[in-house]
């Protein structure tokens, strides 16, 4: 049986990416390419819709997915913890319906993300640098945000951390108290460092995207898994298991 897939977005970078893994899959038939001049009238008929659009227009996707009892997987930066807690209690109205909200499809990525997780429990100092190419319309990158949340959970009853003069400009965007800077240029595909400071050592875990390539396995991952999702998922790390701490510091 072949699960019927209609990608929002189809035009761009991801749009195209996905489409090629679709078409290529045998367990998957590509049924609607929605660009920038199209319908999302289109997508209905879909067992799943791929939303790899522009933050400004995946809300409007997912809303018009879920009204028509499509199963979505978000491929689109911009969906913060407040975004999702309003898809939630949509969604609680449709329990027959899932949205699986994926901010990185690379594996390397979300591995690093969970080594983060582990680390922000331990240090006090935490900040973000991400950097992607120059095209990127959003930021702090979805990624960016997804990790600083997962961190500030982490870390429970520690509380902030500590970010000193974050009223100055140059001090980047706090997300769970950790300052994100976010670089925009040519040549660069993706690539974050998280880095911790502690006494008298300097912890950074970095990860960098070299090719789109390195998205593909995630991608067909949540495509496989959104035909089953109910409620709201978030994260690569909701498909894959990595072993992550179920409980934040005390």
């Amino acid at each position: 049986m072949t699960t019927k897939v209609a990608v929002v977005g189809a035009q761009g970078r991801m749009g195209q990416l996905v489409s090629g893994i679709v078409h290529s899959a045998d367990d998957f038939e590509l049924v609607a390419s929605i660009g920038s001049r199209g319908e999302l009238s289109e997508m209905v008929g879909a067992d799943i819709v791929v939303d790899v659009t522009v933050p400004a227009a995946s809300q409007s996707v997912v809303d018009y997915a879920v009204g028509n009892g499509i199963n979505v997987l978000v491929g689109t930066s911009g969906w913060s913890a407040d975004r999702i807690a309003t898809l939630e209690r949509t969604l609680a109205a449709t329990p027959d319906v899932g949205v699986l909200i994926i901010p990185n499809f690379s594996i390397g990525s979300v591995l690093a993300t969970s080594f983060a997780v582990l680390a922000a429990r331990y240090f006090e100092s935490i900040e973000i640098v991400e950097a992607h190419h120059a095209s990127k319309v959003d930021s702090p990158s979805g990624t960016a945000v997804r990790t600083a949340e997962l961190m500030g959970a982490s870390r429970g009853t520690l509380g902030p951390v500590v970010a000193p003069h974050v009223d100055q400009r140059a001090r980047g965007q706090q997300v769970s108290s950790i300052p994100i800077h976010s670089l925009r240029l040519q040549g660069v595909v993706a690539r974050q460092d998280v880095v911790f400071g502690g006494t008298g050592e300097v912890l950074t875990i970095t990860h960098e995207t070299l090719s789109p390539s390195s998205y593909e396995a995630g991608i067909l991952l949540g495509l496989r898994a959104t035909s089953t999702v109910r409620g709201v998922i978030v994260g690569l790390d909701s498909v894959v298991d990595l072993g992550r701490p179920s409980k934040p510091a005390e």
